[in-house]
């Protein structure tokens, strides 16, 4: 089991991940799309992701909108996987040139 981030290695986190914040004991941030299409792509990036990971966020699908929320469940809160993921998650879209 993964040990929560201190409330200070969450804020040092959080300053390097545009756009991401702390919601609910989760680290959430939204994507918009253009298209629905392009929005799955994200989508099955992000779950390619997890699975090297081995650890899935909560996907929110609403049209082009795609909603990420990572916590570890079986820690009860934030942890450096949540981080690792988020980071991931920002390098496949800067390397596709996605806007944040």
């Amino acid at each position: 089991m993964a040990d929560k981030l201190t409330d200070a290695e969450l804020t040092k986190a959080l300053a390097a991940l545009p756009g991401w914040e702390r919601k609910n004991g989760m680290l959430v941030k939204t994507y918009a799309h253009a298209t629905f299409p392009e929005a799955i792509v994200f989508v099955n990036a992000v779950a390619h992701l997890a699975e090297l990971l081995n650890h899935h966020p909560d996907v929110d699908i609403r049209y082009s909108n795609i909603t990420l929320s990572l916590t570890t469940h079986d820690s009860g809160g934030i942890t450096a996987k949540d981080v690792t993921l988020a980071q991931q998650v920002e390098s496949i879209r800067k390397r596709a040139q996605a806007t944040p």
